[in-house]
């Protein structure tokens, strides 16, 4: 899977970005079929810190998102409303094969 990281006001350690890499990787491991992600990292003017992801999957895009004050703690919430959504669409695709 191809990852993409975007971070917007200001710029993001390379510790942020590898932590922001290995947990969107973890999602192939449910669903193998992820062609690529975007995570876009910002922060605004009232010390918020946003995750944004989008997953790329065959014939559909995943999207989540998630603030709170801290990067960390928004990446691992953003990834597990990615993980929900990756195993509905798992889920989808096996009923209908």
């Amino acid at each position: 899977m191809k990852t993409t990281i975007t971070s917007r006001h200001f710029k993001a350690s390379e510790k942020l970005t590898g932590y922001a890499t290995t947990e969107v990787e973890r999602l192939s491991k449910f669903f193998p079929g992820i062609v690529d992600c975007e995570v876009i990292l910002s922060y605004d003017v009232h010390q918020n810190k946003t995750a944004e992801a989008s997953l790329n999957v065959p014939g559909d895009t995943i999207v989540a998102s998630e603030t709170s004050e801290d990067f960390y703690k928004s990446i691992d919430q953003m990834v597990g409303k990615l993980e929900v959504q990756v195993r509905r669409y798992k889920d989808k695709l096996k009923k209908k094969h």
